[in-house]
């Protein structure tokens, strides 16, 4: 019974962290860190501004831009369009 609830936690794991690198992982929490000290130092007093007024809103803006920036630098494969069969030319069968 331990062992299958191990391995569902194993998959859990992968199917969670696996689509997510490590370096985009940084990028959010620096970007939220940089969100919030934006707030913190710069932001909106008044109220009248839209992110950078609340503390919350201005943490999830700086950290997606992170989020993104990292994203970028990732180092993801790009796919070959000739890999795809569909999109391969034909062969002429006469």
């Amino acid at each position: 019974m331990e062992n299958k609830k191990t391995k569902q936690n194993i998959l859990f794991r992968k199917k969670l962290f696996g689509r997510i690198s490590y370096f985009t992982l940084i990028g959010l929490i620096i970007g939220a860190i940089g969100g919030y000290i934006y707030y913190s130092q710069i932001g909106c007093v008044s109220g009248t501004c839209a992110i950078t007024s609340n503390p919350w809103m201005s943490t999830a803006w700086g950290g997606a831009f992170g989020y993104l920036v990292f994203d970028m630098f990732s180092g993801k494969k790009k796919e070959n369009p000739s890999d795809h069969s569909a999109l391969a030319p034909k062969e002429d069968l006469d």
